[in-house]
């Protein structure tokens, strides 16, 4: 691995800001935990993500970085010139798959951070700027393909989401009805999928019939969010101003979870996988949980 460490950082504890648990359960977080503040010194952090070792990769979009989280407490640099890359899925084989939006492309990486083209367009044009994946259990993407900054000259007719079949060359338009489908997540059964509609402010669940066939849709939050990701229990975390709201597979509010900065995404690593990763601002924080992640 090319990755360099950057430096090993103090772990500053800054305290739980606010939990408001809604269900009879215990809480989600573990008891007397702390909001930990891994590292301050990004630009824009996205796209957790955690290896088979629970070692968390996650984007600094602007810088064009995708840094890692040891379980050892240190911070490295694993790809930099990343093309904007934004949201990160290990496949079944743990291979590491980037959402390059200033590529316009998904891309697969080794284990040195060399990255190699997926696909890179549709109908012939570009697509719009992939934001973020989720890999089935069979191989295939699914991808979300919105914009932000500047809307002129777009080279896809709309905001959609895809499907990429394992050794396809073309990804079919599974989704077309959503003003701007931001963060995407499946189960590990791959039977549900998850797509949080960011500028339309709702979040949806669909069946999946068969790979990249879906139907049933469903709001099972009434949120948009940025990034999204599951916990053993198949609860879905969402985020949203300063919080990260966390609802049941029927959509009850199970518990808000409140940060010093907004969070944009997050994702449980740790070698035991019940830490939650979360990537707000120019920052990385950890919170231990209760639970574990799906992923």
């Amino acid at each position: 691995m090319k990755s360099r460490v950057i430096q090993s950082l103090v772990v500053l504890a800054i305290g739980v800001v606010g939990v408001q648990a809604f269900a009879q359960s215990d809480s989600l977080v573990a008891e007397d935990a702390q909001i930990q503040l891994l590292s301050d010194t990004f630009t824009f952090t996205e796209g957790p993500i955690a290896d088979e070792a629970g070692n968390v990769y996650f984007s600094d979009i602007p810088a064009n970085r995708i840094h890692l989280w040891t379980v050892d407490g240190e911070l490295q640099t694993f790809r930099e010139q990343t093309n904007g890359n934004n949201g990160l899925f290990f496949d079944a084989d743990w291979v590491l798959y980037g959402a390059e939006g200033g590529a316009g492309r998904i891309s697969r990486m080794d284990s040195e951070g060399n990255a190699t083209a997926v696909i890179d367009q549709h109908n012939g044009a570009p697509f719009n700027s992939p934001n973020d994946l989720w890999i089935d259990p069979q191989g295939g993407i699914y991808f979300t393909d919105p914009r932000y900054g500047s809307e002129a000259n777009l080279p896809q007719p709309g905001y959609y989401v895809y499907y990429l079949a394992p050794g396809a060359s073309e990804a079919e338009v599974i989704i077309t009805d959503m003003q701007r489908p931001n963060g995407i997540i499946g189960t590990a059964d791959g039977e549900t999928l998850y797509v949080a509609d960011h500028q339309g402010n709702q979040t949806f669940a669909y069946n999946i019939d068969a790979p990249g066939q879906i139907s049933g849709k469903r709001l099972i939050a009434p949120q948009g969010s940025d990034g999204v990701t599951l916990d053993e229990h198949g609860n879905l975390y969402l985020t949203g101003g300063n919080n990260i709201t966390v609802y049941s597979p029927e959509g009850e509010v199970l518990q808000v979870i409140e940060f010093p900065l907004a969070p944009a995404n997050m994702t449980f690593g740790g070698p035991e996988r019940n830490v939650l990763y979360v990537t707000a601002r120019r920052s990385l924080f950890a919170l231990p949980m209760n639970v574990r992640g799906m992923y």
